[in-house]
């Protein structure tokens, strides 16, 4: 019997305010599963068109399973949202390409006819959960040099590629960062970035109940100047600091995806349609050239060449790892297409949650360019993978790429 594909849409996206991890951040006593409970009520808050008993899976996706974060949490999320018993949940862990994972997953069923409606999400509470912890790794991986030690440290394995493309400076790492910073100010200060951060009630056993509202990890007076007296802690005089990576961060995901004929059927607005996506292996020790195959895998399996995209949402776990991905394809480290609102090194990078982060932010894009036909979002992921999806502008008017 052949069954015909159906065209995927993401209808919407949310996150909660990032914040920094620790003891001191804004999200420091609350719960990783609330955090994704919010994104999951603000969705169906969002598109009251949506019977709650039309969607068929909740997928959610975290790097550190345990405690507040694990025991399937998908399922458990949306029980505390209070979807229908009758829908199911599921979690999913592809380190940071989690949430990326969640969505070509449960898109991949849409399309296949199993489901009509998704919703998926990732979260990530780096305070309560540091990267790594209770992870048991087998000795064989370096006793029997499967991979190098540095290949479990992401900070090293960012140092290794500014090694194998030396002429990926620090200096020119320090001048993407300070422009992802100057990026992510001007789209908040334009009202670019806002309207899709569902605000979170915090408690503080010492400063009592508050409202997380805003992202916290942003440094918008951050210059060149300041970035270049950091230090280095992955390697004495190295190139990787604190200021030209991602932080150490909370906070979580979520976005509502369905058949195209089933959102018009509900009177959902689709902000993109799904093209395609890609996934690929590296090496573990240059994890962050990940995207580079992945798109190309993408782009090759849906038809497209690089000139066809028109947005890209690159995720900044590391400049130089974007600055790898810009070098290979021939884009230039300022183009306007690349990460025009700014990306994680401003905003922060919650591990699993950060994938759906970019493709609400392209969707919002999209809805403002609709001279853009095409969009991509790719991140590399720990332990040597690249995750690239390729979206269409329902939007888009015929005028461009």
């Amino acid at each position: 019997m052949s069954r015909p594909l159906r065209e995927v849409v993401f209808v919407d996206g949310v996150r909660t305010p990032f914040g920094k991890a620790g003891p001191t951040g804004i999200y420091a006593e609350t719960r990783a599963d609330d955090l994704v409970v919010r994104c999951i009520r603000e969705l169906l808050r969002r598109n009251p068109s949506l019977p709650p008993e039309r969607v068929d899976e909740v997928a959610v996706a975290a790097t550190t399973q345990i405690g507040d974060q694990g025991l399937t949490l998908g399922r458990t999320a949306a029980l505390l949202a209070g979807l229908p018993r009758s829908v199911p949940g599921f979690a999913i862990d592809r380190m940071c390409a989690g949430a990326m994972t969640a969505v070509t997953t449960t898109a991949s069923g849409i399309a296949f006819g199993a489901y009509d409606v998704a919703i998926a999400g990732g979260v990530e509470h780096m305070g309560h959960h540091p990267m790594g912890e209770g992870v048991d790794p087998n000795p064989r991986f370096v006793s029997e040099r499967i991979v190098e030690g540095s290949a479990l440290v992401m900070g090293s394995t960012a140092e290794n590629l500014h090694d194998r493309f030396p002429h990926l400076t620090k200096e020119r790492a320090d001048a993407f960062a300070v422009a992802s910073q100057q990026k992510y100010a001007a789209a908040v200060a334009a009202g670019h970035i806002g309207p899709e951060l569902v605000p979170v009630a915090t408690r503080s056993a010492a400063a009592g109940w508050g409202l997380a509202t805003v992202d916290e990890p942003p440094r918008p007076g951050t210059t060149l100047e300041a970035l270049a007296t950091l230090r280095t802690p992955f390697r004495p005089h190295g190139h990787v600091t604190a200021g030209n990576a991602a932080g150490l961060n909370d906070g979580a995901t979520g976005c509502l995806l369905a058949a195209e004929e089933v959102a018009a059927e509900l009177g959902l607005t689709p902000g993109m349609r799904l093209v395609g996506f890609g996934f690929a292996g590296v090496e573990p020790e240059v994890m962050g050239v990940g995207p580079i195959p992945s798109t190309e895998k993408a782009l090759a399996r849906t038809g497209l060449t690089i000139d066809d995209i028109g947005l890209f949402e690159l995720n900044e776990a590391f400049a130089v790892q974007v600055l790898a991905f810009l070098d290979h394809f021939g884009i230039a480290d300022d183009d306007e297409r690349v990460n025009p609102w700014g990306g994680a090194i401003a905003v922060g990078h919650p591990l699993a949650s950060s994938g759906v982060r970019l493709m609400t932010q392209l969707s919002q894009a999209f809805a403002q360019r609709p001279d853009v036909r095409y969009g991509l979002t790719a991140m590399c992921i720990g332990i040597g993978m690249g995750g690239t999806v390729i979206w269409e502008n329902p939007n888009w008017d015929g005028a461009g790429a």
